[in-house]
Order: C-alpha cells, then sequence, then structure tokens
C-alpha cells in the first residue's frame, strides 16, 4: 500500500489529552457509541477508558477497514489489538466523490478538519454510511477475555475517538480511501467538466500522524 493508505500515529502515553470525556466532535462521538452500545461488558468498558488515558495503547497504525494496536495490560504482557472496520464498495465510493464533488463547502470542510451533518446525511441518502453504526466495529486481540469488546480493543476504540476528533480523513482511511486517493478522484470529476471545483493538490508528505497526535498533547488532571 502507498504511505497514503497506511498512516501510523505515535503513542499518545500516559495522560495523552486533557479531557472529561472521549470525543469532542459529533462524528468522534458516533465511533464511540457505536463500540459502547456492542459492548456485553460495561466494566470491560470501563477498564478500556483506564487503559486508554494511562499509556496503555502503543502506536496506532490506521490502513483501509482496519485499526491495530499493541495494547499493554496490567500484568506486564502485550496483546496485539485489532479492529475492523466496513470498507465501503468501490461503487459507494463513487456515490460518495458525487456527493463532495456537488458541493465545495464538504470538501471545504473535511479540509478543514469537519465532518458536515449534511454531508452525512447525503451520502446516507445515496446508500452509502459513512459513520459506523452498531455492529460495524469488529474487535480482535489476541488475550483470553472473551467479552465484547475486551478491555485492549475498548482502550484503542476510545484513542481513536482523539485522531478522528483531528482528522476525519483518519474515518475515509478506515472506510477504505486515503486522503490523496479521494483528492485524485475528485480532480478527475473536475477535469471532466463537472461543476465542482477541482480540489488542490495535497500537501507534500510529512510526519505521518504527528499533526493528530501534536494536538491533543497534554497530561491529565491532577
Amino acid at each position: 500500500m502507498s504511505g497514503d493508505r497506511v498512516r501510523g500515529f505515535p503513542a499518545f502515553g500516559r495522560g495523552g489529552r486533557r479531557v472529561r470525556q472521549f470525543a469532542a466532535s459529533w462524528w468522534g462521538r458516533a465511533w464511540v457509541r457505536a463500540m459502547e452500545e456492542t459492548a456485553l461488558d460495561a466494566e470491560q468498558l470501563r477498564k478500556g477508558r483506564r487503559y486508554a488515558y494511562t499509556g496503555h495503547v502503543g502506536s496506532i497504525t490506521v490502513s483501509p477497514g482496519r485499526l491495530a494496536a499493541p495494547v499493554y495490560g496490567d500484568d506486564g504482557a502485550t496483546y496485539t489489538t485489532v479492529v475492523h472496520v466496513e470498507r465501503l464498495a468501490d461503487a459507494g465510493w463513487e456515490r460518495l466523490a458525487d456527493e463532495v464533488a456537488g458541493s465545495a463547502g464538504y470538501l471545504a470542510a473535511l479540509l478543514d478538519g469537519e465532518v458536515p451533518h449534511d454531508l452525512v446525511a447525503a451520502a446516507g441518502d445515496a446508500g452509502v454510511r459513512l459513520l459506523p453504526d452498531l455492529g460495524d466495529l469488529q474487535p480482535e486481540c489476541d488475550c483470553a477475555d472473551f467479552e465484547f469488546p475486551c478491555r485492549h480493543a475498548a482502550a484503542l476504540c476510545y484513542q481513536a475517538s482523539w485522531l478522528l476528533d483531528a482528522d476525519p480523513f483518519v474515518l475515509l482511511l478506515l472506510r477504505g480511501r486515503g486522503r490523496a486517493e479521494l483528492l485524485a478522484g475528485l480532480r478527475r470529476r473536475g477535469a471532466a467538466g463537472s461543476p465542482a471545483t477541482a480540489p488542490p493538490e495535497p500537501a507534500a508528505d510529512g510526519p505521518v500522524g504527528v499533526d493528530a497526535v501534536a494536538a491533543y498533547a497534554g497530561g491529565l488532571p491532577a
């Protein structure tokens, strides 16, 4: 895969963000809700929140349909934890690109780090579900816990909400396509005579993922 389709984010570490709750954005809250409403054990969620805040999650890798990180248990063991996300089919991406290309405001919002409610609604009307719903997040972990999700997968999902808050293109990558790939498709539409304004070329690649983590750097309240 190209660098645009695999993004790595350094570990948040202990006290990686000063918040009283997870997910400040409405789309980040939708992500958390999709995970929590699937949970079979509230205690695993509680432990997952503690793990997320106290640096138990290592560096996070995001790729199409896959969120992964090592998660460190209280017992000192390291667990390989993955959350699978359903990817959009090619036809779904074409319909989504049609919606984005139809309004310059949608693209401007995404590039500004926002997910417009209207875009999600319009995509849904076109049969494309952008935000995860009940059952869309499928955790996998090599720990011995049988609860769904285990504390390690819950911790990973909670930290992922911070990444989604900072950059909605993380959500789009999980659904199957990276930022450059989406923008290239929109430029092709512009070249073919679409009424939408062709988007700008993406900026040159920098340190992958550092922007999202830096945005939320800091310690927890004492």
